[in-house]
């Protein structure tokens, strides 16, 4: 059933739904469901945790071996023979052949990549719901909220609760891309697509000495807008700005080209990924000027934090899918409200040692085919939380 309740505004309203509450079998059967789930979850963890403790250490390995065999180039405007197939560090300003151009709005630039951004101004749904009980039935109250935003892509607003009065567009007129040079040089060297595809540090360019570039289109700011009022726009205006990557060229506005650092393989005037003997690819570039020991340093942070954040994702899962697996004790005690509590805080509990003690392990097999003692130490540690908790347990009452 369903009832509806108006707030007094269009952009708003309440939908109240409700539904019997569910008896003994049906809850055990939906936790029958989660419980097949939890055992996918608690499997697909174990994959993620063991792939990455081993990417992880072929990465560090890589950039170790990379480290050991990079040559710094003397000069970038020559190509030397002798480097043929060696790994290589330098550093210097980027270059492109032509400027990019966007003919609809009579704007170019000197520089590695131009996008176009194309925005529109849209109805967006909000919803926010609670549950609650009522006479015997779950009973769930929904709010809409209806706000006009400026989005980047298509809100359909046919999944609306309400589509009436919050109607939305089926298209832009205008549509976003972005442009990419064919050919991106460091001196006399050309990058190549891996290498070019890393230079992203986007930022918005300044169109305060650029025209209206026709008679339905006006300048406000950084923005053209596709509107008769940017001031107060309505519901399908568009509005367009442009951002540059990697400028390649000295402009008055924007400055000079920019420098970037460059570690990767030489082949005749090109640079190519670089193979090394873990399996790992490098083709390393950031922006600014840095020696090689700085870049394999920013690489080996990069690794760590990455490490750790999929450690986190894989406890995080084993952690879920332990809870979904045992969640059939809450239901078995779910009507007695003292009991349901206490088998909730120790079910999670249980699903917080096991998470973390079968983590550490499996984090340690990942370990053992490179660095036996540390595998074995983390296999130590992962022992502990199991100890903590039994230790927590009060002792049986003597007899």
């Amino acid at each position: 059933s369903q009832q509806f309740s108006d707030t007094g505004s269009r952009r708003e309203h309440v939908k109240i739904t409700s539904e019997p509450k569910p008896g003994f079998l049906e809850r055990l059967s939906e936790t029958s469901g989660g419980m097949l789930m939890g055992l996918v979850t608690f499997l697909l963890s174990f994959y993620l945790i063991f792939t990455n403790e081993g990417r992880a250490l072929r990465t560090a390995k890589s950039l170790d071996e990379g480290l050991s065999l990079v040559i710094p180039l003397g000069s970038i405007h020559s190509v030397s023979q002798q480097n043929e197939g060696s790994l290589v560090h330098l550093a210097g300003t980027l270059s492109t052949s032509k400027p990019l151009f966007d003919p609809s709005y009579g704007l170019s630039i000197q520089a590695v990549k131009l996008k176009r951004k194309v925005e529109m101004y849209q109805w967006v749904e909000y919803e926010e719901s609670t549950e609650y009980e009522e006479n015997g039935e779950i009973k769930k109250e929904t709010k809409y909220t209806y706000n006009t935003e400026w989005k980047s892509e298509v809100v359909n607003s046919r999944n609306f609760d309400r589509e009436i009065g919050h109607k939305n567009p089926s298209a832009m007129a205008v549509e976003s891309f972005t442009a990419v040079s064919p050919n991106v040089q460091v001196g006399s060297f050309v990058l190549s697509k891996g290498l070019v595809d890393k230079i992203d540090d986007f930022k918005q360019m300044s169109l305060s000495n650029l025209e209206d570039p026709h008679a339905d289109v006006t300048r406000v700011g950084d923005y053209f807008y596709h509107s008769e009022n940017p001031r107060r726009p309505e519901v399908g205006d568009l509005r367009v700005s442009f951002f540059y990557a990697g400028l390649s060229g000295h402009d008055p506005h924007l400055g000079p080209a920019a420098k970037v650092t460059v570690i990767a393989r030489q082949r005749g005037d090109q640079l190519v990924p670089y193979h090394t003997k873990s399996g790992d690819v490098l083709q390393i570039l950031y922006p600014g000027e840095l020696s090689a020991e700085e870049v394999f340093q920013k690489e080996h942070e990069s690794n760590t934090m990455k490490t750790w954040a999929l450690r986190g994702a894989g406890w995080l899962a084993m952690f879920v899918g332990i809870s979904l697996m045992t969640r059939i004790f809450y239901t078995l005690v779910d009507w007695f409200p003292v009991v349901r509590d206490l088998v909730n805080i120790g079910l999670k509990a249980f699903a917080f040692c096991v998470a973390s003690s079968l983590s550490l392990l499996t984090i340690s097999v990942g370990w053992l085919f490179y660095r036996p003692l540390w595998a074995l130490l983390i296999g130590l540690l992962s022992v502990v939380p199991i100890v903590v908790a039994k230790s927590r347990v009060p002792p049986k009452k003597q007899q």
